[in-house]
């Protein structure tokens, strides 16, 4: 028995340290992996405050706070909204991913999906220098001025690095649940698609209520 862990513990010692903030971009399952097998629940949510500056910096929207306050908020906010969307995120996979047979349990997906925000990091800079040089073009929905140059390449990047961490969390996905990429794909996308028609029933409903008290006054 000793041997067997003693063997266990030289294989963990061979294993390559990873960098995640750098591996994750050409070698997603590689990096969940290592961050199931080598990394703590604590360095994934400490992953998830800094990387999430960047998604909420990117959905700041019709915000009157002044500059310094929306950014001092996404700061404080960050670690509060990565916790709960990747918990969220955790345990629908991990539902699902028994449907598919997969193995991983809550705390190994929850690891796993962490590296999913990494790639917003990028956008912290760019929603930084939009929000400071056009801040009113970010912030109102319908901004009657001319458009910042910042604008593109935060557009732009946004939509790649969306579309990136969603091919990361299939690839994480796969490698926690140890299933193939298409069982992942379907675990990642079909509470995904269940979550937007839960929303989208919501503000439906929201809008008849309105439209009802509005019609009763």
């Amino acid at each position: 028995m000793e041997n067997n862990n003693d063997s266990h513990q030289q294989e963990e010692d061979l294993r390559p340290t990873l960098n995640p903030l750098i591996s994750v971009w050409l070698h997603p399952k590689q990096t969940a992996r290592y961050m199931i097998d080598r990394k703590s629940i604590g360095f994934a949510i400490l992953i998830l405050s800094i990387s999430n500056i960047g998604v909420l910096l990117s959905n700041v929207m019709e915000t009157d706070l002044p500059v310094w306050l929306i950014t001092l908020l996404c700061v404080v906010l960050a670690p509060i909204s990565g916790l709960i969307g990747v918990s969220f995120s955790a345990c629908a996979t991990w539902l699902f991913g028994k449907l598919f047979k997969g193995i991983a349990t809550f705390s190994e997906l929850f690891k796993a999906l962490s590296i999913t925000a990494i790639p917003y990091i990028v956008l912290i800079p760019l929603y930084l220098i939009w929000l400071y040089v056009a801040p009113e073009s970010l912030l109102m929905t319908d901004y009657p001025g001319p458009t910042p140059w910042i604008f593109w390449p935060a557009t732009l990047a946004t939509i790649i690095i969306s579309i990136w961490s969603f091919v990361i969390a299939v690839a994480a996905v796969a490698e926690a649940h140890q299933i193939s990429n298409w069982r992942a794909f379907f675990t990642v996308f079909i509470p995904s698609i269940l979550f937007g028609i839960f929303v989208f029933i919501l503000v439906i409903l929201f809008m008849i209520i309105t439209v009802i008290g509005i019609g009763m006054i």
